[in-house]
């Protein structure tokens, strides 16, 4: 049975309502019921699962990643492929191309040389124009037999894995869901194959299937699935329309947090409300000018009521958004504008009261140790970063 948690749901519910009544229909996504989720807490049971989940494929194998690193774990990955395609599997996987300009061409051709059918996505060309040189790739998906996928924010490379220095290293969530909310992120994946290939995948093979979905779960999800195609962020719409239903707890844990003024609005108005927000962010970040830019709104979020956290041990990477201890944002996007408007990026809705807890206690354990901002320790920071603030303030839209 579901975790009951000590929060009002029905002043929650209340507040859905009325908010989805104000809301045009075609802006929200579809919630699939029964379906189980599996939290995983760190690099090392995610790529432990992965790994063991793309030797059990016995039909179909769909990938989708922002980087991946011909390290140890890109080995072992590509390894894990082509032991699939050994064994009459169909391995399909679409990268970023400037997500792995760092990772050898050597890499790809190997894989392509293993029969796995790759795509570079968003390789330059001016055929599409010069606004989508700027145009990334960012989602974190694989995909087993049309049944079973893998989400969130870990890429493939060490870094993500656990393998790299404590400093060094990406703390970040992932997760498997099952169930019939499969279904939909094969289509959003064969959606993104034929954008840059022209052409659907074979639609018997990867989307027609009937699917079995195994023993049912617990947990309602909804696909949020953003794109600059649109010509409004639906992951932008989703964290809004989450941040707006929050009763009594808000907590966000965000490494690249450029949210502009709408979030930042909402986020006040949930504390003016009652609603305890706590927002986790990266003490040091390998983005320095976007760390810059959020740590600029800390004063207005601080004033209003807001706490917020600086994670040190760890390079902050997950993800995540837990609305009144049960129902989870969780997925690829980060709180900026590039995730907003010029990422393709892919998250996930989880209603669910046992994985929300499970969400809680990796969260309240960070903020545990995280150092806490004061609104007095923020003001007193020089001049020269205030000034360089405002500079980097004038290009965030970019960032």
């Amino acid at each position: 049975m579901p975790r009951k948690t000590p929060f009002g749901h029905n002043k929650r519910l209340s507040r859905m309502l009325r908010l989805l009544a104000r809301m045009r229909p075609h802006t929200m996504p579809v919630t699939y019921r029964h379906n189980r989720v599996v939290l995983f807490p760190d690099g090392t049971y995610f790529f432990q699962a992965l790994l063991a989940a793309l030797r059990s494929a016995e039909r179909v194998i769909l990938l989708e990643y922002y980087i991946i690193r011909s390290d140890h774990t890109g080995s072992a990955f590509a390894a894990e492929l082509a032991a699939a395609v050994q064994r009459g599997v169909r391995v399909l996987l679409i990268y970023d191309y400037f997500g792995c300009i760092d990772t050898p061409s050597s890499y790809f051709k190997n894989l392509s040389q293993q029969g796995i059918e790759l795509i570079p996505f968003n390789v330059p060309s001016f055929r599409r124009g010069l606004h989508w040189f700027d145009r990334r790739n960012h989602r974190k998906l694989t995909i087993i037999d049309g049944s079973l996928a893998f989400l969130g924010g870990f890429n493939i490379a060490d870094e993500y894995a656990g393998d790299a220095a404590l400093q060094l290293r990406f703390r970040d969530l992932g997760f498997s869901v099952a169930g019939s909310v499969v279904r939909e992120l094969v289509g959003s994946f064969c959606d993104i194959w034929q954008m840059e290939r022209d052409e659907r995948p074979d639609r018997a093979a990867v989307c027609d299937r009937k699917i079995d979905c195994g023993r049912p779960g617990h947990a309602n999800v909804a696909i949020v699935s953003g794109g600059p195609h649109q010509r409004s962020s639906f992951i932008r719409g989703a964290f809004l329309f989450n941040i707006a239903s929050a009763s009594e707890e808000l907590l966000v844990a965000n490494p690249y947090f450029v949210p502009g003024p709408r979030i930042i609005r909402s986020l006040l108005r949930a504390a003016r409300r009652g609603v305890r927000v706590r927002l986790l962010m990266p003490a040091r970040s390998d983005v320095p000018l976007v760390q810059l830019v959020g740590r600029s709104s800390y004063g207005i979020l601080l004033r209003g009521g807001i706490e917020i956290f600086e994670m040190e041990r760890e390079l902050l990477h997950a993800k995540v958004m837990l609305v009144d201890g049960e129902r989870a944002v969780i997925g690829s996007a980060n709180l900026d504008q590039r995730s907003f408007h010029r990422n393709f990026e892919i998250n996930c809705v989880i209603d669910s009261s046992a994985f929300g807890a499970q969400i809680r206690s990796e969260l309240e354990e960070e903020f545990s140790v995280a150092r806490r901002v004061t609104l007095d320790g923020h003001e007193r920071r020089g001049i020269v970063l205030r000034i360089m603030e405002k500079v980097v303030n004038l290009f965030s839209w970019f960032l």
